[in-house]
């Protein structure tokens, strides 16, 4: 079993940047996929981006393409989401989710896949 902590939420002006982190803990993080969803006041949750547990693989949701980047660094136990362009819209609560996986490219898109969630973290866009 894997435990993951989200940090690094905040407020931010629209077109502003935030980056953040996923510290996992408990078990081989490189044999986790990871995934980042959000969940608006109202809003069912919505899948942002995935990552294999290799790293070379990563998808994202339409809404945060081009803008939003999803990384890890295995021998830290980190995931990061890097947000740029940040608009009203994206406004939520982010969610860092982990679930194990024997193939290094495989990622998940389904919130469904994962059975490890943290906390969440609050990003509020506005001016």
């Amino acid at each position: 079993q894997v435990q993951v902590v989200e940090s690094g939420g905040g407020l931010v002006q629209p077109g502003g940047s935030l980056t953040l982190s996923c510290a996992a803990s408990g078990r081989t993080f490189s044999g986790y996929a990871m995934g980042w969803f959000r969940q608006a006041a109202g809003k069912e949750r919505e899948f942002v981006a995935a990552i294999s547990w290799s790293g070379r693989i990563t998808y994202y949701g339409d809404s945060v393409k081009g803008r939003f980047t999803i990384s890890r660094e295995n021998a830290k136990n980190t995931v990061r989401l890097q947000m740029n362009s940040l608009k009203p819209e994206d406004t939520a609560d982010y969610y860092c989710a982990a679930t194990q996986t024997y193939s290094s490219s495989t990622y998940y898109t389904g919130s469904n896949d994962y059975p490890y969630w943290g906390q969440g973290t609050q990003v509020t866009v506005s001016s």
